[in-house]
């Protein structure tokens, strides 16, 4: 993995990146506003009490924002380079020991490359799905569990989606292959607009449903006895952690792209204000559409999005038209997820291998395009290794790399590059203990959790 200083400097100058701070911006937000803000923010909003679960969410996504979120964008662009560059800057700078930290970095991407493979087959149902509206065919199934049931139970078999899984590949590789400012950016400014839009129009939609003041009483209402549960502030650290997408990979390459004049503080501040109101929207939308269906929001994952709301959709009022907005939301979401897993291991195969940018993107949609297909009959599994083991130990790896091995100078340079005012002296201890320590509290909470699952 080493190189020599020469190469690194011609790699660096060669590097494409974000043309404005608002493109940087709104792929941050991509990343970050996932298909988890959309079928499981809801499902937890409403399983543990509405603002009993939103008071302690909204306090850890301030937490989180304000020290993983700034430190993986700023880790990445001094180092202007993915984690694993960037984790051997670290490591060389503290005690010339570059390669260690290279080796370390490969963590966080294997991690990212790994989520990628399983999103890979979500996006894939989405695409389906979303075509399904357009045609008619979910509004066909009307109100009938069991065949919506089994159409969702023959898409998620294995090889049970090939044809709209090898399409998302493709959609997703293609953005990718056009680049950073021209692909990724583009994109994101096209479907990160077009998402908080339409979910606008449903939330004023179903604003004016007969029943939907219940959901609305439901979401904003406050239980002081709830809030006294520990399994409540568990879930909210585990749902502001993740859906704010600090893995130590995506963040870190799309900041690897960012100039150094642009503010991350700044940029940090609006990813995270967008990632709660995209979480909100969707609470707003599917909470009380179940109320105005007479139902019970009781399960999450893929049943909610693909049989629980179907069977809501279709028993409302110009429920075609609704399907069809909901999962454009979707699909938008999920693509530009999905763009920004597959970015850290493509951004590898260039700085480490020398791949120019079309050959590392085909290399990297062959792996997991196969693997995806490989593993469609183990996808819930699959999702539930990486997310609960790989990816909080990535982020804890790159906290300690940037905090800890870094060092408080690197750490202000990092951070101070761009702005008109430094950062506060509150920030360097926050980051070194208080997210450092809630990094490796994820990863031991989820840990353990999972092994009682």
């Amino acid at each position: 993995m080493d190189k020599n200083m020469g190469k690194d400097v011609a790699l660096q100058n060669e590097r494409d990146g974000f043309e404005s701070k608002w493109g940087f911006i709104l792929a941050c937000i991509g990343s970050a506003v996932g298909m988890g803000n959309i079928w499981r923010f809801p499902v937890m909003v409403s399983k543990y009490g509405g603002m009993t679960f939103l008071f302690p969410f909204l306090i850890f996504v301030v937490l989180i924002g304000a020290t993983g979120v700034i430190e993986e964008m700023s880790f990445g662009r001094i180092a202007k380079a993915g984690p694993i560059g960037a984790f051997g800057v670290s490591m060389e700078r503290r005690n010339g020991r570059k390669k260690l930290g290279e080796w370390v970095g490969l963590i966080p991407v294997a991690g990212s490359m790994a989520l990628a493979i399983g999103y890979t087959c979500v996006v894939g149902w989405v695409f389906k799905y979303t075509y399904m509206a357009f045609n008619g065919q979910i509004t066909e199934m009307e109100q009938d569990m069991k065949v919506i049931v089994s159409t969702f139970e023959s898409t998620a078999t294995v090889m049970g989606n090939n044809f709209w899984l090898i399409v998302a590949c493709v959609v997703s590789f293609g953005i990718m292959a056009m680049g950073i400012a021209s692909g990724i950016e583009k994109a994101n400014k096209i479907m990160m607009p077009a998402l908080f839009g339409i979910f606008v129009f449903l939330l004023c939609y179903v604003f004016f449903l007969d029943g939907a003041a219940e959901g609305y009483q439901y979401i904003f209402g406050f239980s002081a006895e709830g809030i006294k549960n520990p399994e409540v502030w568990v879930y909210a650290f585990g749902q502001a952690f993740f859906s704010l997408s600090v893995a130590g990979s995506g963040t870190v390459i799309y900041g690897s792209y960012l100039s150094d004049k642009e503010d991350v503080v700044g940029a940090a501040k609006h990813v995270g204000f967008f990632n709660i109101l995209s979480a909100m929207l969707a609470a707003c939308v599917i909470i009380p559409s179940i109320s105005v269906s007479g139902g019970v929001l009781s399960e999450g994952g893929p049943g909610l999005m693909f049989i629980h709301l179907i069977h809501v959709f279709n028993g409302m009022p110009a429920g075609r038209l609704v399907v069809i907005l909901f999962f454009i939301c979707v699909l938008f979401a999920g693509v530009s997820s999905l763009v920004n897993l597959y970015e850290a291991p493509v951004a590898t195969l260039q700085e480490q291998f020398g791949f120019s940018r079309n050959r590392a993107v085909i290399v990297i949609a062959v792996i997991g395009c196969g693997s995806a297909l490989a593993i469609q009959g183990i996808v819930s599994e699959w999702m539930d290794v990486v997310s609960i083991y790989i990816c909080p130990l990535g982020a804890l790896l790159a906290g300690i790399m940037f905090y800890w091995v870094g060092g408080k100078e690197f750490v202000l340079e990092a951070v101070n590059a761009g702005r008109e005012k430094a950062i506060g002296k509150w920030f360097y201890p926050l980051g070194k203990y208080a997210y450092c320590m809630s990094a490796f509290v994820a990863l031991v909470v989820g840990g353990v959790m999972g092994g009682i699952g």
